[in-house]
């Protein structure tokens, strides 16, 4: 492999171009030591050390040893989606049999917060044998916002029409879907 030199990339003083790297990372003016003035290139590890990369300024934007980097303080990465994961509902008995106390947990493990949403809620009714009649679905709003990272709960009272619930049959509610941006 043969590196020839960019046309105004000499470093200080004459020595060798400090700034084009090879394949294996190395300063093509590492080869024969440090045979420029002090900073063309560091020997010791190979890698260009010129005034602007010691003191801490941004190397020019042709500078091959930096290939499109980004400026300091922006970032090119947007934040992941919002993960929104719930629990089984946790269901507690009222004092009406065609009533019911259901609490979902909420998580969000993604990047940006859950600003929107709804759950539906399908609620069985089942009668003494264990046959389920029917489902009534219920959509309700989620409790936003649920910010990333963080955990909620919500307890939502649901309650069918007391005809559907005779004596000796009773009602579960279970989590069908969930939507949510």
């Amino acid at each position: 492999m043969t590196l020839v030199p960019l046309d105004g990339a000499k470093g200080t003083g004459g020595g060798t171009a400090a700034g084009t790297a090879t394949a294996a990372g190395e300063s093509a003016g590492a080869t024969s030591g440090s045979d420029g003035p002090a900073g063309t290139a560091n020997s010791a590890h190979g890698s260009p050390t010129s005034s602007a990369h010691r003191n801490g300024a941004q190397p020019p934007a042709s500078d091959p040893a930096v290939p499109n980097s980004p400026q300091p303080g922006t970032s090119s990465v947007s934040p992941a989606p919002a993960a929104l994961t719930w629990s089984t509902p946790t269901r507690e008995a009222t004092d009406r049999r065609w009533c019911e106390k259901v609490t979902v947990a909420f998580a969000n493990s993604g990047g940006t917060a859950v600003r929107s949403g709804t759950i539906t809620l399908g609620t069985h009714i089942i009668d003494l044998l264990g046959i389920d009649w029917s489902t009534i679905k219920s959509t309700e709003p989620l409790p936003t916002p649920i910010a990333p990272g963080s955990r909620t709960a919500r307890t939502w009272t649901v309650c069918v029409d007391d005809w559907r619930v005779p004596l000796g049959m009773h009602i579960e509610t279970r989590v069908v879907t969930v939507d949510w941006s």
